[in-house]
């Protein structure tokens, strides 16, 4: 495979502000790129995720704010100008040109040279797998094929920083888990700094150096996949992650026993231990293991673990819990739940 590229640069937006009429897209967002980092931007529909990234590559004028590649100030500058490419959902092929007057438009824009413009085109094409499709008629393509000729355009030029909207969101699960597998050693190969958004958290582990949760206009949590799961600071955050046994209005005082504090927390689905009901275990260390009956409500085979629902009872009343185990006792099972500290993350307020 060929090496290309020149590696990334470093992006950062100050203070960032973007409003629709009366709605706000952006409001006062942060965020440094790092040079040859990946981050990507995760949150729901409509939090602002895309705006920023078009901010960035000057598709949307900021109200306020500024942005800046390798310390130089973009934020008046044409797309064109700024050395950032682009990749959008849809590959966007255009119909009237093969592969190789795709991946080389970019090129033609800036005016390279038609060898060198061969040269670049055949060097990105293997870098994405597609060494000898310079000829093919883009609507002869499989829908992988054709984002790989997008990515192919979108690193012809050898863009300081790459910006991905959603590039597998109208995927197939099975063709979008292999392309994620294959992105980020190309990315890595090339060195360049790349923004990836997503609303699919599973796909944000899979890619990222960093993780940017997004909600209503604004950067909410910021850090290592690592980090923003184990602790991601606010509920909705831990809810927008993936995390489904969220406490933070009224917490039941067996549940607060277990967690060490009456305030916001969450239980880890898969550090709650689920054994038979007439099973018991002992403390650990500190002493704070709360034991709990339950009875399955659903059980979810997932290939090496299964997800279940649980209705425990907790003081007296009924309390639906997640659990991840190895192992998958049937619907309507009596168990016993155990809840030491390790399965507790505390949240803000």
């Amino acid at each position: 495979m060929a090496t290309t590229g020149t590696g990334g640069g470093t992006l950062r937006i100050t203070g960032a502000h973007v409003h629709f009429d009366s709605t706000t897209a952006l409001d006062g967002v942060d965020l440094a790129v790092g040079d040859g980092e990946m981050v990507v931007l995760l949150g729901p529909s409509g939090c602002g995720k895309t705006t920023l990234l078009r901010a960035a590559a000057g598709l949307q004028p900021l109200d306020a704010g500024r942005i800046e590649l390798d310390g130089r100030d973009l934020t008046g500058r044409r797309p064109d100008q700024r050395g950032i490419g682009l990749m959008f959902q849809d590959e966007v092929l255009f119909p009237h040109y093969d592969v190789e007057g795709n991946v080389a438009f970019g090129l033609r824009m800036a005016k390279v040279p038609l060898v060198e413009r061969r040269q670049r085109v055949a060097e990105v094409l293997d870098l994405v797998g597609l060494t000898g499709f310079e000829g093919r008629d883009v609507a002869t393509l499989s829908g992988g094929e054709a984002q790989r000729v997008s990515l192919a355009r979108a690193l012809a030029p050898e863009p300081r920083v790459l910006l991905l909207d959603e590039p597998f969101g109208s995927l197939d699960r099975l063709l979008r888990e292999r392309l994620i597998n294959e992105l980020r050693p190309v990315l890595d190969q090339v060195g360049v700094t790349a923004v990836h958004v997503t609303h699919d958290h599973h796909e944000a582990f899979a890619l990222a150096d960093r993780i940017a949760v997004m909600a209503t206009g604004r950067l909410m949590r910021i850090g290592t996949p690592e980090e923003v799961w184990t602790d991601p600071r606010t509920a909705p955050v831990a809810r927008f992650l993936g995390h489904t046994n969220v406490f933070d209005d009224e917490v039941p005082p067996v549940l607060a026993d277990a967690a060490g504090r009456g305030q916001a927390f969450v239980l880890r689905a898969d550090r709650i231990e689920v054994a038979a009901a007439d099973d018991s275990r002992s403390d650990t260390s500190d002493g704070r293991v709360v034991q709990l009956p339950a009875a399955v409500a659903r059980r979810r085979f997932r290939g090496d673990r299964y997800e279940l629902r649980l209705e425990a009872e907790v003081g007296g009343t009924t309390t639906t819990l997640d659990a991840i185990t190895p192992h998958g006792p049937g619907v309507g099972t009596n168990v016993t739940l155990s809840i030491g500290p390790s399965a507790v993350i505390p949240l803000e307020g």
